[in-house]
């Protein structure tokens, strides 16, 4: 293993006894005759505490685990980065948050992190319940505003598209003002296989979502998407079984219209493959994985026409009659 990646953390103290040993030593006049008392207080956790915890415990195998191996997979982290984790308010990009403050507890190289909010126009309750729910996790988050959603309120073709786009581009802006190299976006394991699907049923074209990439835009800034192998309905048991709320969409376009997913595609498509695949597992229960890796193993031999990094077409019979069998 290099000396950059990952490293599983290590079993250690439960967290409601790792807090009362950080208390006592806040507070070294605690005496025997008042820790019964202390005890029992003690026994009930903060909602901050009890999430954390449940990361470290119950949910570890299905959310850090494969967070960390993700990072590790992709070579997402490098000491020395500074990344802004970038929070919708939903509940993806809020556990991302709290998978790099774990992250962060254990890690054998220096990164930085940077929780970024971006007000693109939110109604005042979606903003409220934003900052709330940060305060309740223990997240400092940092909140910027923008104009977006009063820009494209106008546009009629694909405003969700541009609005997407726009979107990330203030979060690269503004993530490179703040000293950050990288921005961290909340996309999981279902969203790049839906990605896939969609991409071919309505878009005509193969291709996924990538687990990092550069920007064309802001030059030598990345984006990197560590829950890249975390599974949605795990991010939902821990939202549930920690009795968190966060907001389903926050774009005052959709409250009427319907939910719209952060690339910019409209639920109604996005659940008809979501609903789509959920009828394949019936038959295929390995067809998540199957569709997952199958941009993993493109056979460039196999297909009529491809295009490279520089959007070239290229066509199988420029080769056909140079390579005969």
């Amino acid at each position: 293993m290099e000396d950059n990646q990952i490293k599983e953390p290590e079993k250690e103290m439960p967290l409601d006894k790792q807090i009362k040993e950080d208390r006592r030593a806040e507070n070294p006049e605690v005496t025997k005759d008042n820790r019964v008392n202390e005890s029992k207080e003690e026994k009930i956790l903060t909602l901050q505490e009890k999430a954390e915890l449940s990361i470290r415990k119950k949910f570890h195998k299905q959310l850090f685990t494969p967070f960390a191996k993700g990072i590790n997979q992709y070579d997402m982290i490098r000491p020395g980065d500074r990344i802004a984790v970038c929070i919708s308010g939903g509940k993806d990009s809020m556990l991302m948050a709290k998978l790099f403050q774990e992250l962060k507890r254990h890690n054998k190289f220096e990164f930085e992190l940077v929780f970024l909010v971006m007000d693109p126009g939110y109604s005042p309750a979606n903003r409220q319940q934003i900052m709330r729910n940060a305060q309740l996790l223990g997240v400092p988050v940092q909140i910027f505003e923008s104009t977006i959603f009063d820009s494209v309120v106008q546009v009629d073709k694909n405003p969700c598209y541009l609005c997407a786009r726009m979107r990330r581009g203030y979060l690269y802006s503004h993530a490179r003002a703040l000293g950050c190299n990288k921005i961290a976006l909340g996309h999981h394991y279902d969203d790049v296989i839906e990605t896939i699907l969609m991409g071919m049923l309505y878009g005509g074209q193969i291709q996924t979502m990538m687990p990092k990439l550069h920007s064309t835009n802001f030059e030598g800034m990345e984006l990197i998407r560590p829950m890249y192998l975390i599974r949605e309905e795990d991010i939902c048991h821990w939202r549930d079984y920690n009795g968190l709320t966060f907001l389903q969409c926050a774009c005052r376009f959709t409250e009427t219209s319907g939910h719209v997913h952060e690339d910019g595609s409209s639920a109604s498509k996005r659940m008809e493959v979501k609903e789509l695949i959920a009828q394949m597992k019936k038959i295929n229960p390995y067809v998540e994985s199957n569709i997952f890796r199958s941009v993993e193993n493109v056979n460039l031999n196999t297909v009529v026409a491809y295009k490279d990094k520089n959007g070239q077409v290229h066509h199988f019979t420029e080769e056909y009659w140079s390579n005969p069998v």
